[in-house]
């Protein structure tokens, strides 16, 4: 059976920004408060009439640059989002069509602030059967469109992104570069936490729940913030025991970008140092199924992931979802 390995990343990003100083006018918050609960300065925001799947595609076009290849040349799209353009059709057929894939098949996966996570491992098992050859793996989501901006304890947090990674089997000369391994996990007692009441099969749209404000997020964030660093903590810790690895062998964590003190407390506990946790929420915010390859693709700008280096990948979000992944990084 072929290993996957990750040979392109794209990224996009929205050019207008949402500042601190911006929130202040907005609602009852300031610089310093936002800074020290959270760790975030600004947050990208889509223009009206850009949605998700448009920052998708731009993601997307870039990963295929990366490579060198036409969109024709891709097997499978994979878009992990919680926003997507609408219910039906899926934003997997959006891009597609957008990009000229044709020939490709493709869907959306829903795991929240897990979705890049999962949607890697989906793509790996997916080349490991032999079946897929090139398949792209897109984590977008306009996160600023269920956002209730009269909301402190939300709206600080969210900023909207996009990015891609192409997926193809790894050969001989790779030297041991691809997918290692997966641990994820999924707690639905823990759903009422961190959820959009309304606009759903349970709560339809309707005049009374647009006027209870229920088609946004709406979070505990103190329950959420103990769940996530407790089980980032456990299921990067069995991750990299159960593949004989040690701490000191990871040479970057790659955490989701949701909240500061949750990925300190996470590194601190696994005994990470932070010149090896690739931290970037104070320039994004939390964008969702976006950060994973946003973080993925600061740290090659910055010379800190590299060809050969052992990288965790590790997210948790609404739901409960939970997951980690290790993969020998292959450019």
């Amino acid at each position: 059976m072929p290993k996957a390995k990750i040979t392109a990343l794209g990224c996009y990003t929205p050019p207008r920004l949402l500042t601190n100083q911006d929130l202040e006018k907005l609602v009852d918050t300031n610089d310093q408060w936002i800074m020290e609960r959270v760790g975030i300065r600004e947050r990208h925001i889509a223009d009206p009439g850009v949605a998700t799947s448009d920052m998708a595609v731009e993601a997307a076009r870039c990963a295929l640059a990366h490579r060198g290849i036409e969109a024709s040349e891709l097997n499978t799209i994979i878009v992990c989002t919680v926003t997507p353009d609408m219910f039906f059709p899926s934003t997997a057929c959006l891009v597609q069509n957008a990009l000229g894939a044709r020939g490709a098949w493709g869907f959306d996966l829903v795991a929240a602030c897990c979705g890049f996570v999962y949607g890697l491992t989906t793509a790996a098992q997916l080349v490991a059967a032999g079946t897929q050859r090139k398949v792209l793996v897109i984590g977008s989501d306009t996160m600023s469109r269920i956002i209730d901006y009269t909301d402190r304890s939300t709206c600080v947090l969210f900023g909207d992104g996009a990015g891609a990674m192409l997926l193809e089997p790894a050969g001989e000369a790779d030297d041991g570069a691809g997918f290692i391994d997966f641990l994820g996990e999924v707690d639905g007692s823990g759903g009422d936490y961190l959820k959009m009441p309304a606009g759903g099969s349970r709560m339809p749209a309707s005049s009374e729940t647009v006027e209870k404000r229920l088609h946004y997020v709406k979070q505990d964030g103190a329950q959420v913030f103990k769940y996530a660093v407790r089980k980032m903590y456990e299921v990067c810790r069995e991750l990299i025991a159960r593949n004989g690895f040690s701490v000191d062998e990871v040479s970057i964590m790659i955490p989701h970008q949701a909240n500061k003190r949750i990925i300190t407390a996470t590194a601190d506990r696994l005994g990470i140092p932070l010149e090896r946790v690739l931290i970037n929420i104070d320039r994004y915010g939390n964008t969702t199924a976006g950060t994973i390859p946003l973080a993925t693709r600061d740290a090659i700008q910055q010379g800190r992931l590299k060809k050969g280096d052992l990288v965790l990948f590790t997210a948790v979000g609404a739901g409960y979802t939970a997951g980690a992944s290790l993969w020998r990084w292959a450019f």
